[in-house]
């Protein structure tokens, strides 16, 4: 009822653990709080908070539009009604590297159990779209050690986003991302994502090129196809977002719904695919409330239909 009864420290202990395990975590991404209690049912072991979904859920697109204070309010909420690890995206980190600090520390705050700072130039631009151009060195380093010097938890995951990868053509671009990933990680970065990558073996390169946890991003529509669990697992992969997913088959859905409204005036060949009520009402714990305070919650829930 209400909110997670695990705290923010135990679900950043887990995520610890569970990057430590030799097992793949898979991620999928929430695009809002119920969906993440959804998440936890199905049994998996942690929660992804895109930042393009937060944009996309405002009507922006993914260009660095959000602001600090929307995507830690946002990713708190979701966060807090699951007990899994919740990671968030925090793009460039929202600024100079006393920017990304603040960010940090906002996002301990909000409960979330790690975050990713990335090394593009801002404005920012989507991982997998042509024409992104990354700062140098020097900066993406400041970016990471303010990051890690900030802080307050130890347990809190520092992640290190590169798009170099796609700057430059060949194997330069993946020389170019390995050593950026060794870089990253001598500046306290605790796990690795190397963005648009586009096979197994460039995941591999990056894998071989630290010895921290690396994530992999099956993004649809993307530069890779659709790797597998088995797949990323072979070569070394610790952790696997599916970060727009959800958002993008629910908005389907609905997309495919008003269509129908607007055809035939009724929704009533949807709603064999929709969500019935009483299971709306399982995944919001209608009973428990009921149970908490009956002078309020008095209703009666209906059988499953």
């Amino acid at each position: 009822m209400l909110y997670s009864k695990t705290t923010p420290e135990q679900k950043r202990l887990a995520l610890r653990q569970g990057l430590a395990s030799g097992r793949l975590q898979q991620f999928p991404g929430a695009f809002n709080p119920l969906s993440a209690r959804l998440i936890q049912e199905k049994g998996f072991p942690g929660v992804y908070i895109s930042g393009a979904v937060l944009a996309n859920d405002l009507g922006l697109p993914d260009i660095g539009l959000t602001t600090l204070t929307e995507v830690a309010t946002r990713a708190g909420q979701i966060a807090r009604m699951t007990d899994l690890p919740a990671i968030v995206d925090a793009d460039t980190g929202f600024g100079e590297p006393m920017n990304v600090a603040r960010t940090v520390q906002e996002l301990e705050n909000a409960g979330l159990a790690g975050c990713h700072i990335e090394d593009q130039i801002n404005p920012k631009r989507c991982g997998h779209l042509d024409g992104k151009a990354v700062v140098d060195l020097d900066t993406a380093l400041k970016r990471i050690r303010a990051a890690a010097d900030a802080r307050r938890d130890p347990n809190f995951l520092i992640m290190a986003r590169t798009d170099i990868r796609a700057t430059e053509p060949g194997t330069g671009g993946l020389e170019a991302a390995a050593d950026r990933a060794r870089a990253l990680v001598d500046a306290g970065a605790d796990a690795i994502f190397p963005e648009a990558m586009g096979t197994l073996e460039e995941f591999k390169a990056i894998r071989d090129a630290v010895d921290v946890p690396v994530l992999a991003n099956m993004t649809e529509f993307g530069k890779s196809r659709l790797f597998t669990a088995a797949e990323l697992e072979a070569v070394g992969i610790n952790l696997v977002i599916y970060p727009v997913t959800l958002l993008r088959i629910a908005m389907g859905a609905a997309e495919r719904t008003l269509e129908a409204i607007a055809a035939h005036g009724t929704q009533e060949a949807q709603v064999e695919e929709m969500l019935t009520r009483s299971r709306l009402y399982e995944l919001v714990d209608y009973e428990a409330y009921n149970r908490f305070d009956t002078s309020v919650f008095n209703f009666q829930v209906p059988g499953r239909y």
